[in-house]
């Protein structure tokens, strides 16, 4: 957003034809918009916000891009020079404050620092994968600029990496001497998908994934095992415990709670920091997940044994069996709508390269259950900074990443109204995101929290809102539907729709869904606080998946 402090930074853009300046309502939304932009083009974005709180309301959503590992620079405009360390109107310490969700942040006092400075935060963004700040008063940015340096290279992409030989042998003598491995995927498997596939051939292991691990690699997958956590189903919480070797390959998974105590576990990652800091590793390896699996595979040796992949594909068809009725039963008829449905249909409806943005909440379940990934289409959430309001801000910078390219906002009506203002981004720009409303008039994920800890939900519930309305009144296209079986036409008309458009469903609040484990402890709190919910969540096309890797398997 512009502000005056800012304004010497407007000015230059407003001047250079090779950049756009994307004017949002609030800056949160033009982060988390930048963002999503990098994830989705894998290049350099940038926001910008005024002095004082103009900048600090960045600070939410470069969080959440530093922690998906976003490659984005902001710009903290500061307050005059001269005014420094006196309390000045609107001051704060930029460069102390994105301290903590940047990888480097510092501030400009002099032009001779540029372009130095600004070259140092670049290579730290793209190299380091995240956020980098630079902070400048409005005096200093509106001098002029030093003579740039004649053609001083500057750093675009990220370098493989792979780790040493005495890591990759010893890797290879625990992988022969297991009887049962186990893989369990994150985002760091991006781009390895074939090398995955093939050593979990080689030795026979089921793949489970984590939730950020979904799009990278469940398609085409004969040996998915699903995924663990919180949000998960399937077998591979079971996998996990069961093997005799876990090896965790380009994640990061925070809930300790689900990994095994008993098991050997190696980890491979490309960000040495995170080697161990989750569980006791038997073996730390440093290096990206592709070029270590292809070093690895020729190293181990082919194993025959298949009876603990294919147990493990027999119980996960048999979880997910459990639990495919929740959106089939009478789904066409109950009201209010049952999301799982939503989800279910939406999947089916959506492009095969569309792009999904979800918000943190329940609707980042149905996403995890019921997106099937293929390859080509993309999943974007809070995933690791779990914030409210992310989908549509982020939609935001993934259309702009790809105007021709179908881009669905999985909106919960909390996240939505959060940062509702810059719903008018869209218009005014003529984004044509879809934004897939679902208004339960509750917190649903709160909802289930406190049941869990034994509360009543309290302060979660909303007065019911037409958002059809409100989008038509911004002069977008608007829809409401509280009949389940007008959904999916409702679907397609909105998804049809040439321009900025809302689909405002009226979901039941009471959909809830139950973690693949669940303690005594748990169980305990839900008791006491009601015994009519129906706490199980449908698995989407997932189960198709499942009953096609067993037929599969080979028979004797």
């Amino acid at each position: 957003m512009v502000g005056d402090s800012l304004n010497p930074v407007t000015d230059a853009v407003r001047r250079d034809p090779a950049m756009e300046w994307v004017q949002v309502r609030h800056e949160e939304a033009g982060a988390f918009a930048a963002g999503a932009e990098a994830q989705i083009t894998g290049r350099l974005c940038v926001c910008a916000g005024s002095c004082g709180p103009g900048h600090v309301h960045l600070i939410n959503g470069l969080y959440d891009a530093h922690r998906s590992m976003a490659p984005v620079l902001a710009l903290a405009a500061h307050i005059p020079s001269a005014e420094i360390g006196t309390s000045y109107f609107q001051e704060t310490h930029p460069d102390r404050l994105f301290a903590e969700c940047s990888h480097y942040s510092e501030l400009i006092s002099q032009p001779e620092q540029m372009p130095r400075i600004l070259r140092t935060a670049v290579q730290h963004a793209i190299g380091l994968s995240g956020v980098a700040v630079v902070s400048m008063s409005g005096d200093i940015a509106g001098q002029d600029a030093p003579e740039r340096l004649p053609g001083a290279a500057m750093l675009t992409r990220r370098p493989a990496v792979c780790p040493g030989a005495a890591e990759i042998t010893e890797l290879a003598r625990l992988v022969d001497e297991a009887n049962a491995v186990t893989l369990f995927c994150g985002s760091g498997c991006a781009g390895a998908h074939d090398e995955v596939m093939a050593f979990a051939e080689r030795v026979k292991a089921p793949v489970g994934h984590a939730l950020r691990g979904k799009e990278w690699i469940q398609y085409g997958n004969p040996y998915d095992v699903g995924m663990s956590g919180l949000l998960g189903y399937g077998a591979a919480y079971e996998a996990m415990h069961g093997a005799e070797l876990l090896i965790l390959l380009g994640t990061d998974f925070p809930y300790t709670a689900f990994l095994p105590e008993h098991v050997r576990i190696v980890q491979v990652d490309v960000r040495p920091e995170r080697l161990g800091r989750r569980s006791k590793l038997d073996l730390a390896v440093w290096g990206d997940v592709r070029e270590t699996l292809r070093a690895l595979i020729p190293q181990v040796a082919q194993k025959s044994d298949r009876r603990f992949l294919d147990r493990m594909l027999a119980r996960h068809a048999d979880a997910l069996e459990g639990v495919v009725a929740a959106y089939t039963r009478d789904v066409e008829r109950h009201r209010p709508i049952h999301p799982e449905y939503v989800a279910a249909i939406l999947d089916e409806e959506a492009a095969d390269d569309a792009i999904f943005t979800v918000d943190t909440g329940m609707c980042t379940v149905w996403a995890a259950r019921y997106l099937s990934p293929n390859g080509r289409r993309r999943l974007l959430g809070s995933f690791t900074h779990g914030s409210m309001a992310n989908a549509m801000p982020q939609a935001i910078g993934a259309q702009l990443a790809g105007r021709g390219r179908q881009v669905i906002s999985m909106s919960g009506d909390g996240g939505f109204s959060m940062l509702m203002g810059d719903f008018l981004t869209l218009v005014h720009y003529d984004l044509p995101v879809k934004v897939v409303l679902f208004n339960n008039s509750a917190l649903g994920m709160v909802d289930l929290e406190m049941l869990v800890a034994g509360y009543p939900p309290y302060g979660t519930a909303y007065p019911s809102a037409d958002y059809a309305a409100i989008a038509r009144a911004a002069g977008a296209h608007g829809v409401r539907v509280d009949d389940p079986a007008d959904v999916r036409d409702a679907l397609r008309e909105t998804l049809a729709h040439p321009g900025p458009a809302l689909l405002d469903l009226v979901t039941d609040p009471n959909a809830m869904a139950m973690p693949p484990r669940i303690t005594g402890r748990q169980l305990a709190g839900f008791a006491t606080t009601t015994s009519k919910l129906v706490l199980t969540g449908g698995v989407g096309r997932m189960i198709d998946l499942a009953r096609s890797n067993l037929r599969n398997i080979p028979r004797p």
